[in-house]
């Protein structure tokens, strides 16, 4: 399903991995964890919301240390899969994200009210501190006013029982690597640190999975226009808009 992805002699011309808050105050950069389903299309949708700056697919909530996919998917450990987002507060506020977790899932659906070790798709927030939980509850009374039915979703603290676990390299920013290998390795993303740490790759996951292949395009070359890139980066860019376009 994976292409191995070659290593690169060379750094790229410009340090694409770096992180993007590394000159953003640190009052200014806030983290959340959301659960709500599968951890793929969750942290694509997480991944275009203005002011996001990076995301990592992975497991919280469990009993066992460092799960594997395979151990969380067999239900045996407790564990959900979760997305771990930080954002520039400035930027992205925290009701915009809430916002978008909603509409990523269905927050209804009763098999998420089983919030034990039988089920590894939930739905909740798991917030950092006192001011997140308010917002979260908020958000969730505004959500739930719009629909008929009760919405499932918790909303927890982010404490020592709910540890955040990274998922492996195959299961971050699943659809920039699903179909662009050629991308990632121009962008030097090997492990899944690399991944992780990527505001780029963040970025461009959550436009390569969308379903609107113009508005795609669309984006791709927004993306080109506000980032300095390697030209290897940059011609990949432009391949792939080119594939996107024809099909």
């Amino acid at each position: 399903m994976y292409t191995l992805l070659p290593k690169i002699e060379s750094e790229p011309e410009i340090d694409t991995l770096r992180s993007s808050d590394l000159d953003i105050p640190s009052e200014f950069v806030d983290e959340v964890i959301f659960a709500g389903g599968s951890f793929w299309d969750l942290e694509a949708c997480l991944s275009g919301v203005d002011g996001v700056l990076r995301t990592a697919t992975g497991y919280c909530g469990g009993s066992v240390v460092k799960p594997t996919h395979r151990e969380v998917s067999m239900k045996i450990t407790g564990h959900t899969e979760a997305v771990r987002v930080v954002y520039n507060n400035r930027i992205a506020s925290f009701r915009s994200l809430c916002d978008a977790f909603w509409g990523s899932h269905d927050p209804t659906n009763k098999e998420y009210l089983e919030f034990r070790i039988n089920t590894h798709l939930r739905s909740a927030i798991f917030c950092t501190n006192e001011e997140q939980k308010r917002l979260a509850r908020e958000s969730k009374v505004r959500q739930q006013m719009k629909l008929d039915r009760r919405i499932v979703t918790r909303i927890l603290p982010r404490d020592s029982n709910f540890v955040f676990y990274l998922a492996e390299t195959r299961h971050q920013k699943h659809y920039l690597q699903r179909d662009h290998a050629g991308l990632c390795e121009s962008l030097g993303l090997h492990s899944t640190q690399h991944f992780v740490d990527s505001h780029l790759a963040c970025k461009l996951n959550g436009v390569l999975a969308k379903c609107d292949r113009s508005g795609a395009v669309e984006d791709l070359k927004r993306v080109m226009g506000a980032h300095r890139l390697p030209e290897k980066t940059r011609l990949a860019l432009v391949q792939t808009a080119q594939e996107l376009t024809n099909k």
